[in-house]
């Protein structure tokens, strides 16, 4: 259970999620939120040159993606205030941010990188409220939470064994912690399920202090 439960302080918002990740909403499922999903179109590409801190980085595409879903929602649709989440999961290590990966190369050249190491795996999460029909979108909160995770040793077997499943191919760092890729993993320092792509217990935190209770 939630520290603070949420249901008293998201009363009269329609919730929606910006993602259609299948963790992140199995994850705020656990919270006890009914939530719609949209998904974002927000362009999550790194620019090139561009070297941001991986928090940094994780909290600007968390934003844009709640923004971009705020702008465009359907503003026929006045029924209530709608309070928007957008969530972005970065790996970081030796200051190189590792997103998807673009294709099976690189997918096995980021898991050869991380092989043996330690990384950090970040999540930007931004809260978004969007009052309705002419109503400006409003940044309610916006954090990040980071998890230290270190892999065994990976064999090229190994790495081409489990690119061959298929499930790096939509992964920050080409890996699960959730699924398949929890076999890779030798320690976890930190919450479990921001590595696996949303914090729960400080996204609880964040909102139960941002918004009062409606009792």
């Amino acid at each position: 259970m939630a520290l603070t439960p949420l249901a008293p302080r998201l009363r009269g918002f329609r919730v929606v999620l910006a993602s259609t990740s299948p963790r992140r909403k199995e994850i705020l499922a656990l919270a006890g939120v009914e939530f719609e999903v949209i998904p974002s179109a927000f362009e999550e590409a790194l620019p090139a040159g561009a070297t941001p801190r991986a928090e940094d980085h994780a909290r600007d595409m968390a934003t844009g993606k709640a923004l971009e879903v705020a702008t465009r929602a359907d503003e026929a649709d006045a029924r209530s205030p709608r309070l928007i989440i957008g969530a972005d999961t970065v790996v970081e290590v030796d200051g190189l941010i590792l997103g998807k990966p673009s294709d099976r190369e690189d997918a096995e050249r980021m898991l050869r990188r991380l092989s043996g190491r330690r990384h950090r795996v970040v999540t930007g999460i931004a809260v978004v409220i969007a009052g309705g029909v002419g109503s400006d979108p409003e940044v309610l909160c916006s954090f990040h939470e980071e998890t230290r995770v270190t892999f065994s040793e990976l064999s090229d077997a190994m790495v081409r064994a489990y690119v061959d499943t298929g499930e790096p191919a939509d992964k920050a760092g080409a890996y699960g912690i959730q699924a398949r890729g929890a076999m890779l993993v030798e320690r976890v320092d930190g919450d479990a399920l921001n590595a696996a792509g949303f914090p729960l217990n400080r996204f609880c935190r964040e909102v139960a202090r941002a918004l009062p209770d409606r009792k």
